[in-house]
């Protein structure tokens, strides 16, 4: 028996019931994807955009990595947002964080944990940046605070990029919105904040 049988099966199951509500939907699919939006999420296997949105394959744009992070220094990130906006041209770009993000709470410690430290080194950034909004804060809300913040600090951002910058320079239609998840009760937050244009 092979190692990934079982996702093999669980696969086979899924693509059968989908074809069972629409024998046409892969044979559309296959053709062209037209998603609206692009999802900068976290990698956490509790935060599944396609999932937690409610959209089928095809709707949804999807990068993810360890706490949402969005640097200038990622061609991995870039590539993703380049493709999204000039190809694909998508209206939204969502930045998606979530409570309880284990990337936050460990840039809030002083442990080491190997290579991912380098990566950490931004979230502590945003921490530093709003040292002051986070004093006196409990442990526990210092936590939810830090999560919301880093997304907020991603959407910033993800609009500083030189694609996005272009996108509305040449008039494209652009939004880019940060949203956070709460994974006790499976219910997306808005953080209002929306940017539609330059700033």
């Amino acid at each position: 028996m092979g190692q990934l049988d079982n996702l093999f099966k669980k696969n086979s199951e899924w693509a059968e019931n989908i074809k069972g509500e629409n024998p046409e939907f892969f044979s559309k699919l296959s053709k062209q994807q037209n998603p609206e939006y692009l999802w900068i999420g976290c990698a956490d296997s509790r935060v599944p955009a396609n999932q937690l949105i409610s959209l089928p394959p095809g709707e949804v744009f999807v990068h993810r990595n360890i706490a949402n992070v969005v640097v200038h220094t990622d061609l991995n990130c870039l590539s993703v947002i380049q493709y999204a906006v000039d190809v694909l041209k998508v209206k939204h770009i969502v930045v998606c964080g979530h409570y309880g993000c284990g990337g936050v709470k460990a840039s809030m410690g002083n442990t080491q944990h190997g290579l991912i430290d380098n990566w950490l080194r931004h979230i502590k950034d945003v921490a530093r940046f709003n040292a002051e909004e986070l004093e006196g804060l409990s442990e526990c809300e210092k936590f939810d605070r830090l999560c919301e913040l880093n997304v907020k600090e991603q959407v910033m951002n993800v609009c500083g990029t030189s694609i996005v910058q272009n996108a509305w320079a040449s008039g494209q239609e652009l939004s880019v919105n940060g949203v956070i998840y709460d994974l006790k009760d499976g219910v997306l937050k808005d953080l209002d904040i929306s940017v539609t244009g330059q700033s």
